[in-house]
């Protein structure tokens, strides 16, 4: 089967106008639609990892930047949760038809719940969600109610902080309107409800989104249908060969 090769939608208007680029693999199946991290891109190792399954199993499959990221326009410190969000949308509404399987890594599985939400609320079906370490509210939980007095304050003041960063060279700009967007957007104060069958697997070492934070997800989502799988010598990442072969096994049970 063929990936068409990068193409590019436009998305949003005025200012907030960017261009997304996105790669798609035809195929059978229910497409299988990629929603990479916070500042990930469809090259990193689990999707490619996923395009390598698909093209060996004939699937289809969806992968894209959200703004600010990998080949897509826009500024990262420009962008939110919702305008990634709405990224993520415009890419399901002009290239996947059928009922998707949204596989969500870290910030992703917040993109891909929201999506998956959304969709339900517009009569619209998912056929399920894959998440890895899926970091849900993670400017309030992970990231907010982790700074100090001084870091707020400097964030508040300044609109930016900057902050080190394990996955790039340079920090991340964690911007004063992504935290407020985030709260905008948050999912594990009630119960929610995809709509749809979800497996996630997270890692017991992971750092960044620590295996508590995967509980508190499930205990939110439907007992029915929800699978969670931990690996005690799992980090953030999960891209080792066996945590790819987990991740593969969980798209490929659903299809």
């Amino acid at each position: 089967m063929t990936d068409t090769g990068p193409t590019f939608i436009s998305v949003g208007e005025g200012d907030a106008a960017r261009k997304i680029a996105v790669r798609v693999r035809e195929g059978a199946g229910p497409p299988v639609v990629w929603l990479g991290g916070f500042r990930s891109d469809m090259t990193a190792t689990k999707a490619a990892a996923l395009d390598a399954w698909a093209t060996k199993e004939k699937r289809a499959l969806v992968r894209f930047d959200y703004a600010g990221h990998g080949a897509s326009g826009g500024t990262f410190a420009d962008c939110t949760i919702s305008s990634w969000l709405e990224d993520a949308q415009a890419v399901l509404s002009a290239y996947v038809p059928e009922p998707p399987i949204l596989v969500g890594s870290s910030m992703g599985g917040w993109i891909a719940s929201l999506a998956a939400r959304d969709r339900a609320a517009r009569g619209q079906t998912t056929a399920a969600l894959v998440l890895i370490a899926p970091a849900l509210d993670f400017t309030e939980d992970l990231i907010w109610s982790n700074l100090d007095g001084p870091a707020r304050a400097a964030l508040t003041r300044d609109g930016v902080l900057r902050r080190p960063s394990d996955y790039a060279s340079e920090p991340d700009p964690i911007t004063l309107a992504l935290i407020e967007d985030g709260r905008s957007n948050r999912l594990l104060e009630h119960p929610f409800d995809p709509a749809c069958p979800v497996h996630i697997l997270q890692g017991m070492r992971d750092p960044d989104v620590p295996y508590q934070h995967a509980l508190k997800t499930v205990s939110r989502l439907p007992a029915e249908g929800t699978v969670l799988t931990l690996i005690a010598d799992g980090d953030h990442r999960l891209s080792r060969p066996q945590d790819i072969a987990r991740l593969v096994a969980a798209v490929a049970a659903i299809s």
